[in-house]
């Protein structure tokens, strides 16, 4: 039993459930998910996207992003235009409030983050991360969901 614990795909999934606690945790007050925040952050650092390069940028499928910017035009944080030059396409923008939003939850991110990363000293979390691109980076042609973040 104990070989199961040391899988990588095991740890994987694991350090994934904590992290994602972590920032529900942070962003409880906000009511925010993780996939959430990334469509919040990629429209703060963007004039406007359409929903399939949101999707790429964040290495998403396009059901989850059509059901993250649904909730999100829901909670008016986003608006969704059809596009002017392909109206199969949708714009999205963010809303004033949604601006509002991101600043209060980047701030809450950073220290689910600093949380996450805490059992681990200065070098060995540089160390980490290096290794986290390198992996998913060695692994982008085997993806099932495309992820390009040049598409922004």
């Amino acid at each position: 039993m104990s070989s199961l614990y040391q899988r990588p795909g095991f740890l994987l999934r694991r350090a994934h459930q904590l992290s994602v606690g972590l920032f529900e945790h942070e962003c409880q007050t906000l009511k925010l998910t993780p996939p959430q925040f990334g469509v919040l952050h990629m429209l703060m650092h963007s004039e406007a996207l359409d929903q399939a390069s949101l999707a790429r940028s964040l290495g998403l499928d396009k059901v989850t992003v059509l059901h993250v910017v649904r909730g999100l035009e829901t909670r008016g944080w986003l608006t969704r235009q059809a596009s002017v030059t392909d109206r199969r396409r949708w714009t999205l923008t963010l809303s004033d409030e949604g601006k509002a939003v991101f600043l209060q939850a980047q701030d809450l991110a950073h220290q689910a983050s600093e949380q996450l990363l805490s059992p681990l000293d200065g070098g060995e979390q540089q160390q980490l991360i290096l290794l986290l691109e390198k992996l998913c980076q060695g692994l982008e042609a085997e993806a099932r969901t495309p992820f390009d973040p040049r598409s922004v």
